[in-house]
């Protein structure tokens, strides 16, 4: 990604107004935060982690990578937004006075890493008084980055991408989903799963929760739901999958629904049916 100018992971504003300049200008962070986090990534891929604890659940693992890579963004803001709030998933954390807070999982997908799974990503996403406004999602074993800038639409390498509008019925939609740390919510989701599998096409888990959001905002995907994301999991997936044309919701709290518009009435009936949208056993409801 070295190199690269906003217009060519975003696409060029729609218009020249005040507005799309200080977007702009967090997009340019956000390429520089990102790029950053996944150099971290990509050197971390040359020798095994030596540092690997564990956070919520004894599956629930933290390495020094991902701690490497939040301090690279951390770098990044406190020179480039310094009076921006921060809220990453390895516990940097700020207020800012600015209005504007950057929501960063430098790792998405940290088991998938360790285990050697290419299927993880640096997320970093610009909130606006609370909103989304920019996020950007980086592969880096692909080599494929994903942005977009609310109002600019969503791009894949630099080209426009859609959801696949118009593709699948129910029935036939590919969807994909994802499981939680602990061992009573994951035999909930396992339950709601094995409602759901003989009413679609097939489902999809791949454990990162960015690219589940990413892929479905492509076309690689149908739907995708999840219950249970924090912040740092969605916001830049959510905000990308939105700009191609997917709706994007957030139920019962933390179940986050990801589907082409079409689509969203007939799998949301589903969900219900499947008790997805109920709350988890033992689980307090949070709202975000």
């Amino acid at each position: 990604m070295a190199g690269l100018t906003v217009a060519d992971v975003f696409g060029p504003p729609p218009g020249d107004g005040s507005r799309d300049g200080f977007l702009s200008e967090l997009a340019a962070v956000a390429l520089e935060c990102s790029t950053a986090a996944a150099a971290v990534l990509r050197e971390g891929l040359a020798g095994r982690p030596r540092s690997i604890d564990t956070k919520s659940s004894a599956t629930d693992m933290v390495s020094e990578v991902d701690r490497g890579a939040e301090a690279a963004v951390s770098r990044v803001l406190a020179t480039r937004r310094p009076d921006d709030g921060v809220l990453g998933e390895e516990g940097t954390a700020r207020p800012g006075s600015s209005g504007v807070r950057w929501v960063v999982d430098p790792l998405d997908g940290t088991t998938n890493f360790l285990f050697g799974i290419p299927q993880f990503a640096v997320s970093v996403a610009a909130e606006v008084d609370g909103v989304p406004q920019v996020g950007i999602v980086v592969d880096p074993s692909r080599d494929e980055t994903w942005a977009a800038v609310a109002g600019w639409g969503a791009r894949r390498n630099g080209t426009a991408c859609r959801v696949a509008s118009g593709r699948s019925t129910l029935a036939t939609a590919l969807v994909a989903t994802g499981f939680g740390y602990q061992a009573a919510r994951r035999e909930w989701q396992g339950a709601v799963a094995a409602h759901m599998l003989p009413r679609v096409r097939d489902l999809r888990r791949f454990g990162a929760a960015s690219l589940d959001l990413c892929w479905t905002a492509a076309g690689r995907y149908d739907a995708y739901y999840e219950w249970g994301l924090n912040p740092w999991d969605l916001a830049a997936g959510a905000l990308i999958c939105a700009e191609a044309g997917g709706r994007v919701e957030v139920l019962a709290g933390r179940l986050i629904v990801a589907t082409t518009p079409e689509l969203y009435e007939p799998f949301h009936s589903l969900m219900v049916a499947a008790g997805a949208t109920d709350i988890p056993p033992g689980t307090e409801p949070k709202h975000w």
